[in-house]
């Protein structure tokens, strides 16, 4: 598999500051088969970890550490959803927040897809279906639970997104879609499609984290978000899609 981690791995976390929330947010992509039932293949996750302040709302956080795990050909399918329940596991221990984008199809798509049982994917179905009451790390849905500050009818994240005032406008899918470009790193190696769908990924669970901790008063910001502008600052060097002209374009 191909693993990408600025904390050290998908089981790691980092520190907690001093007066500080812990945030991580879960984003997985997977091949979608609707001629067989549960027949959805995840291929990538990736956890975005964020500070926020306890004592107060602030500006929104546009440092981040992360991982983001892609598999390397389809026979590591359940060597990628191992990967995620260990990193589920890591973020029930450092987590004081627990975020995702309809994490139940995520987690669904893990638990249906896995050979073996996944204890702690189990256990935050379980936190999720909680969340209204008082959990500890509390688990909050940016598709679900952000009603009170939208007016618009639309829960896709991208559109989300637009009514909240964050950029995360997708180059990535101009040309293709991600089965496509999924396809296209199976089977032709394509470096810069895979990188295209991780980036992708990390925009998914980087913004999501952003819509849900707006939602709970703790961040905000007064102009235009660009996501991507953010995903350039921390990422670039690691990733060559993020140095194109066309990435470029977009900060």
């Amino acid at each position: 598999m191909i693993i990408k981690s600025s904390v050290g791995g998908f089981t790691q976390a980092p520190a907690r500051k001093d007066g500080h929330l812990l945030v991580a947010s879960l984003d997985v992509e997977w091949t979608k088969n609707y001629r067989i039932k549960n027949g959805n293949v995840p291929f990538c996750w990736s956890v975005t970890w964020l500070s926020v302040p306890v004592s107060e709302a602030a500006a929104a956080p546009t440092e981040f550490s992360y991982t983001s795990v892609y598999v390397e050909n389809a026979q590591e399918t359940q060597d990628l959803i191992d990967t995620a329940d260990a990193g589920i596991a890591a973020f029930a221990e450092h987590a004081d927040l627990i975020v995702g984008h309809q994490v139940s199809s995520d987690l669904a798509v893990l638990r249906n897809a896995s050979t073996r049982p996944l204890t702690a994917t189990e256990a935050l179905r379980e936190r999720w279906h909680q969340r209204r009451t008082e959990t500890t790390p509390r688990v909050i849905d940016s598709r679900y639970d952000t009603g009170h500050v939208l007016t618009g009818t639309s829960r896709r994240l991208v559109d989300v997104c637009a009514e909240l005032r964050l950029d995360v406008t997708q180059p990535e899918l101009r040309r293709k879609s991600m089965t496509a470009l999924h396809r296209d790193w199976l089977n032709d190696a394509d470096t810069e499609a895979r990188e295209r769908i991780t980036v992708l990924n990390l925009r998914h669970s980087l913004s999501a984290a952003y819509t849900a901790l707006h939602a709970t008063g703790r961040t905000t910001w007064h102009n235009t978000l660009n996501v991507n502008t953010v995903l350039h600052t921390q990422l670039a060097g690691s990733l060559a899609w993020l140095d194109t002209p066309t990435f470029r374009d977009l900060l």
